[in-house]
């Protein structure tokens, strides 16, 4: 069963028999009350002429009927299900049509001269029951809001951004919600026909420039973004009008969210930096993944880990016969499994715990399931952890890929997709030579086999393990200082969900042997990324907390590139999506090298190790040794 909201439909009532008992009285009281008061004021609030009307005994044997009558029209156009502190113009029109129906009914016995009244009784009666019903109603809102504005704590005095649908919605909730601490003292949008004109009650200031006026004038001291279809780049240029006044900044979620009726005070988020990428969303044509993905079985290596686990989301998604999750860490298996078993119950979802360092593993898993798909995102990526541990990185990422490879060649695979990075292109760590070395592995077997096998190298993904959003965010949560290795470090961005999308409809490109660049846009530079982090947390940069640099680390690049220099790039459908030229190598060079890494015993030096892996990935930039001690 569908469990989405309709975006204004209200939410419905716990139905404690005591609230329903409560209106029950009340609507009691209320009907009869009306009917009387109706024949009442035909006669001008003058009882001896009503008593001398003989019309009263006539009332009196109506109302039992009309009564019963009424409060099942009542409870027909839900009257007792809804929740009245959250009472709008829905509630109103139901109100609406059940005192009609009711009307309707006593007009009908009275034309039939069954209860012979007056005939302007129905009128008088349809208003006065409105009138009640509406107030007894929405009373309770109105006692319920004047109860918030005295007892609760103080208010954050909020700039509202967006007077339209979402807006609307926005401002109720403020009103509305128990937990709100917001205020809603003015309001912008760009709409010059909406400036000078009130919102339910709060003006309509101006447009974005007015701003810092409106922050100075109405001492605001939170702003909240409620325009959901607003472009990357007209919301970074808010932001930067907003980041000046020192208000914390916050915004509605997405569209989407709108759409399914999922926006409440909780969902009104801080504003997060990839909203200030300076780019709209990645679109991807999921026509073709959908027919590459459906009636398959995929295996995904690295499933519960921060681009695994995304690529399983949107994998099950496409109806996949059989979705194997298969990593070593048993708790995001765990919890990706769990996740999706909630989403979709009706996959086939096997989730496995191994390595793929243990090739009789991976090959038992691909013989025992035969996977049309291969996703190979295993693989050890922490730049100063594989620096300070070179041996470990060689058999996670280039042995484990090799393992994993051979499994799919000789149990059939049809198509292998490898994980790559943009630190595999003149790598200065160990990390993005090992991942060269990955490219290059899955380039010999598909020049070997009848798998297709292909690459994706991507930059840095927001938001994931290890990376520097969820470091700046506990950085800034304990106070700071934020330590960023060096001013000018630059780094491509994208987020998790984009770059898996892009990984997919890659691998629906694929024909054997590619390496796919994604377009990562521009550059950010990570103290930029910083700077504004800061400042969407309402602190002020080098006043409220210092940023801190605390130099390059090892291996360490000031820029990260997506070619090689050998390298050329062809289009694809996708302007995001090239394909890097092939690149030449000696493979039985190749191949020895691999054999000579395989080889070393556990506790070689560091170095040993390092220099293997330059005579194999020859751009590989080895560390300065220190200068001598003279």
């Amino acid at each position: 069963m569908d469990q989405k909201k309709h975006f204004f439909r209200r939410p419905v009532d716990s139905k404690k028999p005591s609230r329903i008992a409560a209106l029950l009285v009340a609507d009691l009281i209320v009907i009869n009350l009306c009917a009387f008061m109706a024949l009442f004021c035909r006669y001008e609030l003058r009882y001896w002429m009503l008593e001398n009307s003989g019309f009263l005994p006539v009332l009196f044997r109506l109302m039992p009927i009309n009564t019963v009558v009424t409060l099942v029209l009542f409870a027909i156009f839900r009257l007792y299900n809804s929740l009245w502190e959250y009472a709008g113009p829905e509630e109103a029109m139901l109100i609406l049509s059940a005192s009609v129906c009711s009307t309707g009914f006593s007009t009908i016995v009275i034309f039939l001269d069954l209860f012979p009244l007056p005939r302007s009784f129905p009128i008088l009666y349809f208003l006065l029951l409105l009138i009640c019903t509406l107030m007894v109603r929405f009373s309770y809102r109105f006692l319920r809001r004047m109860i918030m504005v005295f007892t609760s704590p103080a208010q954050r005095r909020t700039l509202l951004i967006g007077a339209g649908e979402a807006g609307v919605t926005v401002l109720r909730e403020f009103r509305t919600s128990r937990f709100s601490q917001n205020r809603v003292v003015c309001i912008i949008d760009d709409d010059p026909a909406k400036h000078g004109r009130r919102l339910m009650g709060v003006p309509v200031v101006g447009d974005r420039n007015t701003i810092p006026a409106a922050v100075e004038k109405y001492r605001v001291t939170e702003i909240v973004l409620a325009i959901p279809t607003l472009s990357a780049q007209a919301k970074k240029d808010i932001w930067d009008i907003c980041r000046h006044t020192h208000c914390k900044f916050k915004q509605l979620p997405g569209l989407y969210q709108l759409a399914n009726g999922d926006v409440s005070i909780q969902k009104i988020r801080e504003i997060q930096i990839e909203d200030l990428l300076q780019r709209d969303v990645v679109s991807v044509d999921m026509s073709g993944i959908s027919s590459r993905i459906r009636d398959k079985v995929v295996l995904v290596t690295g499933g519960g880990g921060s681009i695994g686990s995304e690529l399983c989301r949107q994998l099950a998604a496409h109806n996949p016969s059989r979705l194997i999750i298969f990593d070593i860490y048993e708790n995001n298996a765990y919890a990706i499994q769990q996740e999706l078993k909630f989403k979709y119950p009706d996959l086939p979802l096997t989730t496995l715990i191994g390595s793929v360092r243990d090739y009789d593993r991976i090959y038992h898993v691909m013989d025992t399931y035969h996977p049309d798909l291969v996703y190979h995102a295993a693989a050890h990526k922490h730049v100063p952890l594989m620096e300070d541990a070179p041996l470990e990185a060689i058999k996670n990422n280039v042995f484990g890929t090799y393992n994993t490879a051979r499994a799919a060649a000789a149990t059939g695979v049809k198509h292998f997709v490898l994980i790559s990075t943009d630190k595999a292109v003149n790598p200065t760590n160990v990390m993005g030579a090992s991942k060269r070395m990955c490219e290059m592995v899955i380039q010999m077997m598909d020049d070997t086999t009848d798998t297709d096998f292909a690459a994706v190298r991507f930059g840095n993904v927001l938001g994931s393990n290890g990376s520097v959003i969820p470091l700046f965010r506990e950085q800034i949560r304990r106070g700071g200082p934020v330590t960023v290795t060096h001013a000018d470090i630059t780094r491509f961005f994208m987020t998790i969900p984009e770059a898996v999308s892009l990984v997919l409809q890659a691998g629906a490109f694929a024909h054997g042997g590619e390496i796919f660049v994604l377009d990562m846009g521009k550059p950010v530079k990570i103290d930029d990324l910083a700077r504004n982090m800061i400042r969407l947390s309402g602190f002020e940069p080098d006043v409220d907390m210092p940023i801190v640099y605390t130099g390059l680390r090892p291996g360490e690049k000031l820029y990260e590139e997506l070619l090689m220099s050998e390298e050329g790039l062809t289009k694809t459908a996708n302007d995001l999506i090239y394909v890097g030229h092939r690149t030449d190598f000696d493979r039985i060079r190749f191949a020895e090298g691999i054999d000579a890494l395989h080889r070393l015993p556990e506790d070689v030096d560091s170095d040993t190790v390092r220099r293997l892996i330059h005579d194999i990935v020859p751009t590989y930039v080895l560390p300065k040794q220190p200068a001598p001690v003279s």
